[in-house]
């Protein structure tokens, strides 16, 4: 009975528990907005540049990440999550996923805030989704000879691509917070690197990197504020 609770606790050690404990979080909270609209998780939660501008409400930035606008919204992100997350979590790491994740969702979030039109309200995990989709991405540049590798970067950019020109032609998508999510995949990916392969990794350029990513977050944020006049 120990060796089989063992096995247990390893095999969960060793799968997507960041991945599925994120899908578990977000169902949870699509359940509480439907369930009790009095919560009021919503207006309280998403993306809204004015309450983030005049209220200082900058966990805005994070929240968003953990919403979404009904049903169908919720359920493709939810799946889209699932397959890619286990396999950039695998690959990654627990830590340095949900970093990459978490990270690259709050950047698409600092994107939407400082280029989407003033009052605009946005929500959902794609921002983080496209951030572990640029996490990947960036492996086609330290994995150059590994076919594998290069095959599923192949799939993913052009599934990125066509979702950037479908952005572009369909107003209730977020395209700035989707360029924002992949642009701190990208970054993320390269400032965290992989666990067991740090010998490809330049320590000048994950820091530089990493730089890059606080000076775009800290620009969108200005910018936002700009936008709604609070600094001159």
């Amino acid at each position: 009975m120990n060796f089989d609770l063992k096995r247990t606790a390893n095999q969960w050690k060793n799968g997507p528990y960041i991945t599925y404990s994120l899908i578990a979080i977000q169902t949870l909270i699509f359940l509480l907005d439907y369930l009790a609209p009095a919560l009021q998780l919503q207006p309280r939660g998403v993306m809204f540049g004015p309450y983030v501008a005049f209220f200082h409400q900058y966990w805005r930035f994070l929240t968003p990440i953990f919403l979404h606008f009904g049903l169908a919204h919720f359920a493709i992100n939810s799946l889209v999550l699932y397959f890619i997350g286990q396999q950039v979590e695998a690959l990654y790491g627990h830590s340095r996923f949900l970093g990459i994740y978490l990270l690259s969702g709050m950047l698409g979030n600092a994107f939407s805030f400082a280029f989407n039109t003033a009052g605009i309200q946005s929500a959902g995990s794609s921002t983080s989704i496209f951030g572990i989709f640029g996490a990947f991405l960036i492996l086609g540049f330290y994995f150059r000879h590994n076919p594998a590798i290069q095959g599923m970067v192949r799939q993913f950019a052009i599934f990125v691509l066509l979702s950037l020109v479908f952005g572009v032609f369909d107003q209730s998508i977020d395209i700035w917070g989707h360029i924002g999510g992949i642009i701190g995949g990208l970054l993320l990916g390269n400032t965290i690197a992989l666990p067991k392969n740090p010998g490809r990794y330049s320590i000048h350029t994950r820091i530089l990197t990493g730089a890059i990513y606080v000076f775009l977050f800290g620009i969108c944020v200005i910018y936002g504020l700009k936008k709604y006049g609070i600094l001159v």
